[in-house]
């Protein structure tokens, strides 16, 4: 499994907890490189570069950093492993980072990607598969959004609800849970944003009722909602 990564991020993690978390990928950027995310290697003409960097304005030397984007108008398509396989079955998964847009933006995407087993990391496209997305969107006034996204049999089916997302120069935390009775919740600044359920808040499973293309009416068939009967006589 991987994460990837579109914009301006300090600190990832993804975890499940059961009795104790186990962490399958932390990122603080703490020795102040970039090192475990791999470029793509594909559309390189569309691509802009990432490197370490701190903000503007520092309020801990050692903590504030992360990975940025360095262009404009470009896609960046970064990835790193995870330290083993991640199945959620049975537990809690959270997957958590923070985002801070250094300017005022039109339009940018600052979410991450969940694949799955068999991503390669130099081939990742705008058209990969991965299993979720989850993180801010904005472009112009239209999309304002935090993405919650799950992938089943092929297709991508995303949160009814709009979540808003935050749309300032300052740094943002954003949180997904996912718990095992198949219910979310999506957190922004450890605030309660979207609590839901997989069920009713996406389009995963079939409805209930569909329709059968092969009923007709009997030829017999009135659609008058009240008939004359013949038979009927006053007492």
């Amino acid at each position: 499994n991987m994460l990837c990564v579109r914009t301006v991020l300090t600190v990832l993690a993804v975890y499940l907890a059961a009795a104790t978390a186990t962490v399958y990928f932390e990122d603080k950027f703490l020795d102040g490189t970039i090192s475990k995310w791999q470029k793509a290697e594909v559309e390189t003409d569309k691509l802009g570069v990432c490197e370490f960097a701190k903000p503007k304005q520092v309020y801990d030397e050692k903590e504030d950093g992360g990975i940025k984007t360095t262009e404009d108008a470009k896609f960046y398509r970064y990835s790193a492993p995870f330290s083993k396989t991640l199945s959620n079955k049975g537990k809690e998964m959270c997957v958590q980072f923070s985002v801070k847009h250094e300017q005022e933006i039109d339009c940018g995407g600052g979410y991450v990607k969940l694949m799955g087993e068999s991503f390669l990391p130099k081939d990742f496209n705008g058209d990969t598969d991965y299993e979720i997305m989850f993180g801010p969107d904005i472009c112009g006034y239209d999309t304002r959004k935090v993405h919650v996204i799950f992938s089943k049999d092929g297709k991508n089916h995303l949160v009814k609800d709009t979540i808003s997302c935050k749309t300032d120069a300052l740094t943002h935390l954003y949180t997904l849970i996912v718990r095992p009775d198949n219910t979310f919740e999506v957190l922004v600044d450890r605030e309660s944003a979207k609590n839901g359920s997989l069920v009713d808040d996406f389009d995963l499973l079939p409805p209930k009722k569909i329709n059968d293309p092969e009923e007709k009416k009997p030829e017999d068939w009135e659609d008058d909602a009240e008939i004359p009967d013949p038979e009927d006589k006053k007492p």
